[in-house]
């Protein structure tokens, strides 16, 4: 594990906790656990100037892969007025001197531009672009055969089973 260090408060945290919060992240996102890097990641994405200091000090430092990777998709996650100001910083990625990092805003920008169209095509009923609604295609309809109807109660063929009689009035 790499040893980080301390980060200096910029101010904009409301309390200790906020604090404590980005640096447990922080440390979280240099994990060589790519699950974990990524998952901080995503919690920094909706930290606004915070995460995004975090991101740019990661993706351009040196540092490992993963940390690099991770720090790429928490941009690319970031959402409202800060979607661009994480676009600004991938586009300056690309000409970073590092290949690394290069490759991580590559990736990142080129998903960036590729997630709405992605999200119109179908998936699952009830997400959105998921085509949720009445089902396409032929109605399923009942097919009443001849003869009496059968149930589950009733025998569908060979003897009465023995037994006292289920239900029925008594």
């Amino acid at each position: 594990m790499i040893r980080l260090e301390e980060r200096k408060p910029s101010g904009r945290e409301k309390d200790q906790a906020a604090v404590d919060r980005l640096a447990e992240l922080r440390e979280k996102l240099h994990s060589e656990d790519v699950s974990t890097a990524r998952k901080a990641a995503f919690g920094l994405s909706w930290m606004q100037e915070d995460g995004l200091d975090i991101f740019v000090e990661a993706l351009f430092g040196s540092f490992p892969r993963t940390t690099k990777q991770a720090a790429a998709y928490g941009l690319r996650s970031m959402n409202g007025r800060m979607k661009k100001m994480a676009e600004d910083v991938l586009i300056k990625g690309l000409t970073h001197s590092n290949r690394i990092t290069k490759e991580a805003c590559a990736k990142s920008l080129l998903l960036m531009k590729q997630a709405p169209a992605a999200r119109k095509k179908g998936g699952f009923r009830g997400r959105p672009g998921g085509g949720g609604g009445r089902p396409r295609g032929p109605r399923i309809r009942e097919f009443r055969g001849r003869g009496p109807v059968r149930n589950d109660y009733s025998p569908r063929s060979g003897p009465p089973r023995n037994g006292p009689p289920r239900g029925g009035n008594r």
